[in-house]
């Protein structure tokens, strides 16, 4: 009987493991399809990804659920529930990032109708990578248990507010230009913003991942820049 517990308790621990990997797959296909909707101007992919949206919520709310009954009835300690902890914090921020692309393709869809503003396709498309492939390394990172390359995402968190910072100023200055792009370029904006954001969220995985292996927090301060546009 005992042994039956015990290894009941390790399925739903790896139970929980697995469903926070899985709801960062669905949000890392989320941002990656809300930035191909955006590029090819792609009206049904943007409508697919905002329908999506109802399905991290969903896995979200079940992940909530499972970790506090595991919590409440097997009263883990140590490791396992620093566990239980991280899958909790990582379902809220992988949903939040689910969000962020959902409100991405809302605006690729405004902006199909747009005149393109070509002279930032490049830009928004090199940010977008940028951000997509922080989120895969981080959301690697956690399923294989890799301390190193978790770290190696938290210490490029520059990289993504150098590209925001670079595409924020230019696009003030197309505005400031030709007024007509204004519209456009706000909306390009926001969508800069909200991946900046999502970089801002694969960092914070990779501190929660840190402290899930090692019981302590990131010993020094996170490489941001301080002069970030809002």
């Amino acid at each position: 009987m005992n042994e039956h517990i015990v290894r009941s308790y390790g399925d739903e621990l790896k139970q929980l493991t697995s469903d926070v990997a899985r709801l960062g797959g669905l949000a890392e296909a989320q941002v990656s399809d809300s930035l191909d909707a955006l590029s090819r101007r792609d009206v049904a992919l943007a409508k697919t990804v905002i329908a999506r949206d109802q399905k991290l919520d969903d896995l979200q709310k079940e992940i909530e659920r499972s970790t506090f009954r595991l919590i409440a009835l097997r009263q883990p300690m140590a490791v396992d529930l620093r566990h239980a902890v991280a899958a909790l914090k990582l379902s809220m921020t992988l949903e939040r990032c689910g969000d962020l692309a959902k409100n991405i393709a809302k605006r690729s869809l405004v902006l199909a109708d747009a005149e393109p503003l070509t002279p930032f396709s490049r830009s928004m498309d090199r940010m977008g990578r940028l951000v997509a492939a922080r989120l895969k390394d981080v959301l690697d990172a956690y399923s294989a248990s890799d301390l190193d390359r978790a770290i190696a995402v938290w210490s490029r968190d520059e990289e993504v507010d150098e590209h925001y910072n670079s595409l924020f100023r230019e696009l003030l200055t197309y505005m400031m230009g030709d007024p007509r792009t204004i519209t456009a370029s706000a909306h390009l904006l926001f969508i800069a913003k909200n991946l900046e954001r999502i970089g801002d969220y694969a960092t914070n995985i990779a501190e929660v991942i840190h402290f899930e292996l090692t019981g302590e927090e990131v010993a020094s301060k996170r490489p941001k820049l301080e002069t970030l546009p809002t």
